[in-house]
């Protein structure tokens, strides 16, 4: 025989811990969902709190929902990422990193006995909570990701954090992430052609960019030595049949063009339609590819911000002058 408990409360506890010990796997679960719902309140909170105090700047809410005509829906997260430091990050295409069947080598796997875990200065739980609010209210898109580095709330590593800063850098927007092509053709020390467009394609690397845009400068080459010989054919003058000198300050291209397409890790993806065009023209003697510094490419004038000096350098390179200076 065995006694009853008369005292309730210690009766209903002791069911409680009965309950636990007889199903593990929903009691981690049930850990689970805690963590995150911890989490995600921790970032309405900071939501919430950020809201009341600015509420009279709209631009400055915590999302903004931009609906395109593509019915795409995105937000906006310029104080989110300002609040991890991230809003000046490199972009990036995707959420997350590729996986790979190797488990020693996924970079999702879990804490491993070699590993410390992150200390409370880095705010893993609060990124979760703030990215698990962006990936339920306006971006599905990064909900797989989140979820996945969600999984480690309890014990995250330094892997794990930079699977939250790699989402970070994408909620940069990838369609920042493209590039930009610029060029500028002088005759006589003053500029005749010039061009600066933010490139169709998202190209994977410095080089990339750079063969895409040597490729476009190629065509505009060739179209401004056909008119130049046109010219100086019917005017009867005589026609200037040195190659035009096309400087590169990215020295894998320059290379790339006067000794072929290398391939490797870091070109193959690359169409050949940008080498090979190109490369005709270097063959052929249209064109003569050269390396020049950085910081003596006029170039820049189309592409980045320039200190003043640097700008006022370059402004006067192709051929602008002031007024009062004529």
């Amino acid at each position: 025989m065995g006694s009853k408990d008369k005292n309730p409360r210690k009766r209903k506890e002791t069911e409680k811990v009965n309950m636990i010990e007889s199903d593990p796997e929903k009691t981690l679960d049930n850990n689970k969902s805690m963590i995150e719902n911890c989490a995600l309140k921790e970032a309405q909170n900071d939501d919430n709190e950020i809201i009341n105090n600015e509420a009279d700047n709209k631009n400055d809410l915590e999302i903004s929902i931009n609906y395109v005509n593509t019915g795409n829906l995105w937000s906006r997260k310029e104080r989110v990422l300002k609040r991890f430091n991230m809003d000046k990050a490199n972009p990036l295409s995707t959420p997350m990193l590729g996986r790979t069947l190797n488990v020693e080598k996924d970079p999702f796997r879990p804490k491993e006995e070699n590993e410390t875990d992150l200390g409370s200065e880095v705010p893993y739980l609060s990124a979760i909570g703030a990215l698990m609010y962006l990936a339920n209210c306006t971006r599905p898109d990064i909900a797989f990701a989140v979820n996945l580095l969600a999984r480690f709330s309890s014990c995250p590593t330094k892997r794990h954090w930079k699977g939250i800063k790699h989402i970070f850098r994408y909620l940069r927007d990838p369609h920042n992430a493209k590039s930009q092509t610029g060029y500028v053709f002088t005759y006589g020390d003053t500029a005749i052609s010039w061009r600066s467009q933010k490139q169709t394609l998202v190209a994977t690397s410095s080089n990339h960019a750079e063969v895409i845009a040597l490729h476009e400068a190629s065509k505009e080459c060739r179209w401004l030595r056909s008119v130049t010989q046109h010219i100086q054919g019917t005017s009867g003058l005589s026609t200037d049949k040195n190659p035009t000198i096309l400087y590169e300050d990215n020295a894998a291209c320059v290379t790339q063009m006067k000794e072929g397409y290398i391939k490797s890790d870091r070109t193959k993806h690359i169409p050949p339609k940008f080498f090979s065009f190109t490369q005709e023209l270097e063959r052929n003697k249209e064109v003569d590819i050269q390396y020049i510094r950085s910081s003596e490419n006029v170039a820049d004038l189309f592409t980045k911000a320039l200190s003043t000096s640097v700008f006022k350098k370059h402004v006067r390179s192709i051929g602008m002058r002031h007024l009062r200076d004529l």
